[in-house]
């Protein structure tokens, strides 16, 4: 940092909060819409784990309201509940983009195959996550501004999610 710079012209930090492993059910295609194709794609469980939470993610408490924009990109809404390891239910909310070439679609919408991190540089898959939740003890989530770094395969998306400092 330069003289010059003050703490806010700093770069983002971040801290890495869990690894959302989300399975998903059969998708519902509502087909080409105004807003673009779309389709809704049930969360029907999975797992979370990281260095201040762990727990499952609730089974069918939400889903996926995505759709296939005029541009060919994707665009995310999921809402789902996950459970804590110790009990606490937190609502998260949450916006994305995928982008890919044509010729990568098929590859970065195939949730079936195995996962693959290194192939997930074949697309870019981010979203915006935001937390609800009453109890005390994760209080701290409700204040936080994050991002995911995602992928699909494994029977879903793997959402590595990250708090900006």
């Amino acid at each position: 940092m330069s003289n010059s710079q003050t703490p806010t012209d700093r770069e983002v930090e971040t801290e890495f909060l869990f690894e959302a492993r989300v399975q998903l059910a059969e998708a519902h295609h509502v087909g080409q819409t105004p807003e673009g194709y779309r389709m809704n794609v049930p969360v029907a469980g999975g797992r979370f784990e990281g260095p201040r939470l762990s727990g499952e993610i609730v089974p069918f408490s939400g889903a996926d309201w995505s759709r296939i924009r005029s541009d060919g990109s994707g665009a995310l809404d999921v809402r789902m509940t996950l459970r804590t390891d110790d009990g606490v239910l937190i609502y998260v909310h949450w916006h994305g983009v995928m982008r890919f070439t044509p010729e990568e679609q098929a590859y970065a919408l195939d949730f079936a195959k195995p996962d693959d991190p290194k192939g997930a540089a074949r697309y870019y898959f981010r979203a915006s996550p935001r937390f609800e939740v009453a109890d005390e003890r994760y209080a701290w989530l409700n204040t936080l501004i994050c991002v995911t770094k995602s992928r699909t395969g494994d029977g879903g998306v793997i959402h590595r999610v990250f708090a900006l400092r």
